[in-house]
């Protein structure tokens, strides 16, 4: 019996040792002084230190000189193809609108049926052009001035943005390129707001809090 026991022992430190070394056999005295909850700090039932499983942080296998954040560049193919299709969706309802409006008096019948979906495709085409071309100047420019300072920050936002309306507004003189760099101003002003409005908030909190300590 004891040579049974023995020779089945030998088998599994035989068998351990083939596949990374033969694990330790463990009394029940003390396996009862390991803890139920949480990581020990080397576990009885594998070979491997839990510590190493833990991880506190977010870890990604990155190429070399790769950044965690995706940069100008490569968020510039996600803005032209959402700008694209959120194009073309509000310009085909908008050609829908105008459509339904233009032909009231009309009977339902095919010719109408077919103005209102020429009218649905016009408009959808000419908003995707229109939001696509945006999308392309102000990744273009936030590319360059990214590129020019060798910084990123919301003044690449503001710059990108207030040029964006300047040029797309240029073939309607003075007056229009003015008026666009005001329009480009105030929405890559306000879409820096909103990114950091929570540290803007975070901040505020904490000066009143220390005025208030004062």
């Amino acid at each position: 019996m004891d040579n049974n026991s023995q020779g089945s022992g030998g088998v599994r430190a035989g068998l351990g040792g083939l596949f990374g070394g033969g694990a330790p056999e463990y009394s029940n005295t003390e396996l009862a002084g390991v803890p139920l909850t949480g990581m020990s700090p080397l576990s009885p039932y594998l070979n491997v230190d839990p510590r190493y499983l833990v991880q506190d942080t977010d870890e990604f296998i990155l190429p070399t000189g790769a950044n965690k954040t995706r940069g100008r560049f490569e968020l510039a193919f996600f803005t032209i193809g959402g700008s694209c299709m959120t194009g073309a969706a509000l310009g085909a309802v908008n050609g829908l609108r105008m459509g339904l409006k233009e032909t009231r008096d009309m009977v339902w019948s095919k010719p109408r049926n077919v103005q209102i979906l020429n009218m649905v495709t016009r408009q959808g085409a000419s908003w995707a052009n229109s939001l696509g071309s945006v999308a392309l100047l102000y990744s273009a420019f936030g590319v360059a001035i990214e590129k020019a300072r060798g910084a990123e920050d919301d003044i690449n936002t503001v710059a990108a943005g207030t040029l964006t309306g300047m040029l797309f507004k240029s073939g309607s003189g003075l007056k229009g390129v003015a008026r666009g760099g005001l329009v480009g101003l105030a929405l890559s002003g306000a879409y820096a707001l909103y990114n950091n409005w929570d540290h803007l908030a975070g901040s505020s909190s904490s000066s009143s809090s220390s005025s208030r300590l004062y």
